[in-house]
């Protein structure tokens, strides 16, 4: 439950004891979140890290909850754990406002992904990712090799960025997002995410000038009505700050989700053959994927106010981190969660957000997630995974692997 009393943000000095130390940025944790997880949901599940100074909530109703109750759980001071803790907030953008800020601003940014827009950008994904299926062979790495490269692509044909950009857009954002063992950014990761951003305005300003049939465009264009009949629409530094966090979260979300799947398939080649067998279930395995073992993995919110679960209350101006990934492996929500299924029927899927800040491109990572799996379903009928060449990324709120080398079996 939530008591409902305004604070000024402040962090808490003190906190309940937890009956374990948790530490997000540590290797044990990239490399298998789940028996931390496992151990939050079970016997902290609102639980305080002393060390690092913040909360998290594990449960899937909890989480659930709190990603819905914007009121309590603020994005406005960011949603990693530093920029909650440092008071600094680098890129003023959706994922940082709550409404009703972040309801006019979603109205308009939504414009780029109404249903038409995304239906009729299949072709095209299905054109870049037979490209990059095209050059696979019988050994490969399905993420360095494949799923690295087609959802940049793609996301960078949307916005309009120049073919000759588009592996260094990708480069700097996989350099911006890797954390060691810290949650901030490192001054050279920042002078980056400066040059990223600087080159998004610069585009934004010419597109003004030169409009075209690209997503920049299609923002500048959009207009909604105010309450007393004026219009509103999206300044330079808006289109900058939306076609950030595209760069970074639509592209590591597909890249991440198409190595979990590799993964997963090849520690279960009875749910491969399923699906051989049975292609109309790409779509629940898909989702499967997500539940299983979700890019996202958790995210970061300010207390707003005080909030109250399981005996614990978290102050107003605290850090709470809302862990997905846990979340999606509750007993309590799903029967049996552990077992990979892709017969599973979908139910309420928290890999793409819930509430206000539910992910504006989750149907495009779907069609992209659904058109890659099929492609791989042909290449590789029978494969095998190199676990001992598996690299996990060490990045602030994504889970996922740099490389996962593949044997296509005959």
């Amino acid at each position: 439950m939530t008591t409902a009393h305004a604070a000024e943000p402040a962090l808490p000095v003190s906190a309940p004891a937890s009956p374990f130390d948790w530490n997000p940025f540590a290797q044990s944790f990239y490399n298998d979140p789940q028996p931390a997880y496992r151990r939050l949901r079970d016997e902290a599940p609102v639980y305080y890290n002393e060390k690092q100074n913040f909360y998290a909530l594990s449960r899937h109703a909890d989480v659930a909850e709190a990603l819905k109750d914007t009121a309590t759980f603020s994005s406005t001071r960011g949603i990693e754990l530093h920029s909650i803790q440092e008071g600094q907030v680098a890129h003023a953008g959706i994922i940082q406002m709550d409404p009703p800020e972040q309801t006019r601003m979603r109205l308009l940014v939504s414009r780029a992904f109404q249903p038409r827009v995304i239906q009729g950008l299949e072709p095209e994904v299905v054109a870049v990712i037979e490209h990059y299926a095209g050059g696979l062979g019988q050994e490969f790495d399905a993420v360095a090799d494949f799923s690295a490269l087609f959802p940049m692509e793609i996301i960078s044909r949307m916005v309009g960025i120049p073919a000759e950009k588009r592996d260094w857009m990708r480069h700097g954002i996989d350099y911006i997002l890797g954390r060691d063992n810290s949650p901030a950014m490192t001054d050279d990761q920042m002078r980056v995410a400066i040059e990223l951003s600087t080159y998004y305005y610069t585009l934004a300003v010419e597109r003004r000038n030169n409009p075209g049939d690209d997503m920049i465009s299609m923002l500048i264009e959009a207009e909604v009505l105010r309450e007393d009949g004026t219009k509103t629409a999206l300044d330079d530094i808006e289109i900058t700050t939306f076609i950030s966090l595209l760069g970074g979260a639509g592209a590591e979300t597909v890249t991440k989700l198409i190595g979990n799947a590799v993964v997963l398939f090849g520690r279960h080649p009875d749910q491969w053959q399923l699906l051989q067998e049975r292609p109309e279930l790409i779509p629940n395995a898909v989702e499967e994927v997500l539940r299983y073992d979700p890019p996202a993995t958790y995210t970061a919110r300010c207390l707003a106010r005080e909030y109250t679960g399981h005996g614990v209350t978290i102050p107003a101006g605290a850090a709470a981190l809302l862990l997905i990934g846990a979340a999606t492996r509750d007993e309590r929500a799903y029967e049996d969660p552990e077992r990979f299924d892709i017969r599973r029927e979908p139910q309420m899927n928290l890999a793409f957000g819930f509430g206000a800040h539910r992910c504006l491109g989750a149907a495009l990572a779907r069609i992209e997630g659904r058109v890659a799996l099929e492609r791989l379903l042909r290449h590789m009928p029978r494969f095998e995974v190199d676990e001992s060449g598996l690299r996990r990324v060490n990045m602030t709120n994504v889970l996922g692997y740099s490389n996962v080398p593949v044997r296509v079996l005959p």
